[in-house]
């Protein structure tokens, strides 16, 4: 959905509005409290008129002093006859600091607001006696300090909700960047929208895309380019091949020199298969211990060259042609290095929150050099010091990649007794655990 043209297009302008419609709702806040409660001023102005009162019921003589306090409704008590003040913020102090300004500092002033409402008030520079004032419920409402920290409480909360909004909203954006590059990662065409973006990730997002673009031409360049390769050395690899099986001059030559050419058609294939990885193949529900069975079935028709320790698995999405080229490349790497004794396992492992599957290839050649297991699944790079071989050091990197596209990993251990395991970790939900390998 595309912003409206009225709409601000960049997180400076937006950050500037939310900001300012903020603080003038929080200042409408404030306005609408001081509205309500008039009563701050109103009990200013009745203060003054109490002080006033007390002045003129003191300044007069006794006779006079009766009528004004009957008048009035004043009335003096002795100081063990005054209750407790109750504390009402901010009325309280305001009746205080209103008396002693008037009638002197030691002004005394006790205040309660409920049955009945009265004012107490002691000025040793006017008279002995405390004298008491009626106070009527307007001028003082019974606030308490906890109305006042509500008001400011709903402030706050307005502001951090609008902090919240704006936080969820930048970061939206910045969300769906690194979901599409971890997407393109994996091999998948993707394009971020740029419609319904500020401006500044816009541009972010054009640069994003114009990179996958890039990313993906290159990446079918490379492959039409091997394609072609591929189509245009094994026409004449055939034919040379076919001219050395005719003739018969030395056979054994002949026999080095065919088993040469099908190496190097066994490294085209090598090379076509790192980069057709399977990205663009269908995927569907399959049972991984069948798909094992039936990879595994031509090395033991002879004889039981792989053993299989396979436990009940329950299907899941899988890349039929892919997972079968995984398979085959370790089983002929454990073939190649562990003569008879390889073994192809497979089970569910982890809890119910995160259960992943882990299928691994188990020989008893000669290892590896620990040093070199980090380094060993990348391209043309051979385990040849510790296990010795030949290949194009392709076969694990196409594993790597098979198992990266399927969300899983893999890796290489030296058992004990000698031998190594290849273990490829499967997740059956959406993430692998952290700790699979």
């Amino acid at each position: 959905m595309k912003a409206p043209y009225w709409f601000p297009q960049s997180f400076f302008s937006r950050t500037l509005w939310l900001v300012l419609i903020v603080v003038l709702f929080s200042k409408a806040l404030t306005l609408v409290y001081l509205m309500m409660n008039e009563d701050v001023l109103v009990d200013r102005q009745y203060s003054h008129g109490a002080a006033l009162t007390l002045r003129a019921y003191w300044a007069a003589s006794e006779e006079e002093r009766h009528d004004l306090a009957k008048a009035a409704g004043l009335k003096r008590v002795t100081r063990d006859a005054v209750p407790p003040s109750e504390q009402h913020w901010p009325y309280s102090e305001i009746f205080q600091r209103q008396m002693q300004a008037e009638l002197g500092p030691g002004t005394e002033v006790r205040l309660r607001a409920q049955s009945p409402p009265a004012l107490w008030v002691h000025a040793p520079e006017l008279g002995p006696d405390w004298v008491r004032i009626p106070l009527y419920p307007h001028p003082l409402r019974g606030q308490r300090i906890w109305s006042v920290l509500g008001w400011f409480l709903g402030i706050g909360l307005l502001s951090t909700a609008a902090a919240w909004i704006f936080v969820r909203q930048l970061n939206a954006p910045l969300k769906r960047l690194v979901f599409a590059a971890r997407q393109l990662g994996q091999g998948r065409s993707v394009r971020l929208p740029v419609s319904d973006t500020p401006s500044e990730m816009a541009e972010v997002y054009r640069a994003f895309n114009q990179m996958a673009e890039d990313v993906e031409r290159g990446a079918r360049e490379r492959e039409l380019m091997l394609a072609g390769v591929s189509h245009d050395l094994r026409t004449p690899l055939t034919r040379l091949r076919l001219s050395l099986e005719l003739m018969s001059s030395d056979s054994e030559l002949t026999e080095d020199m065919i088993r040469d050419i099908e190496d190097m058609d066994a490294i085209l294939d090598q090379f076509l298969a790192f980069i057709r990885d399977g990205r663009d193949e269908r995927v569907e529900e399959l049972d991984l211990g069948e798909l094992v069975r039936e990879v595994v079935a031509p090395y033991n028709q002879q004889e039981e060259q792989v053993r299989l320790c396979l436990e009940p698995l329950p299907p899941f999405p899988l890349r039929r042609v892919s997972m079968k080229r995984l398979l085959v490349n370790l089983i002929e790497n454990a073939l190649r290095y562990g003569g008879n004794g390889v073994e192809v396992a497979a089970f569910v492992a982890g809890d119910h929150t995160a259960p992943y599957v882990v299928l691994s290839v188990l020989d008893r050649g000669t290892g590896i050099d620990p040093a070199e297991l980090q380094d060993i699944f990348n391209p043309f790079i051979r385990g040849d010091r510790a296990r010795g071989g030949k290949g194009t050091g392709l076969g694990l990197a196409i594993v790597k990649r098979i198992a990266a596209l399927h969300g899983g990993s893999v890796e290489l251990r030296n058992r004990s007794g000698g031998g190594l395991e290849a273990r490829v970790c499967l997740p059956l939900g959406l993430l692998l655990p952290r700790d699979a390998v």
